[in-house]
């Protein structure tokens, strides 16, 4: 256990900074598990920019890596495409 007031502050911190990070990771999976579901390309294209919004701004607050964020924008507008 932590020795010093700092160190149990810090570890309260991360336990929150988890659940917040986790929150919007999964809510950045259901989205883009939303995506890849659609079988309509009118409803795809829709949904497209709304997800790679939502993937940009998880990628801004570090929950993500940028390149991972560029990756899954990437396969998500061939599949799109490919509708």
């Amino acid at each position: 256990m932590a020795n010093h007031k700092s160190a149990e502050k810090r570890i309260k911190q991360n336990a929150v900074k988890k659940l917040h990070n986790k929150y919007y990771a999964k809510t950045m999976r259901n989205a883009i598990k939303k995506l890849r579901l659609t079988s309509d390309k009118a409803e795809a294209e829709t949904l497209y920019p709304k997800v790679t919004s939502l993937i940009d701004r998880i990628a801004k607050r570090n929950i993500i890596h940028k390149n991972k964020a560029s990756n899954l924008k990437s396969k998500l507008a061939s599949h799109v495409s490919k509708l």
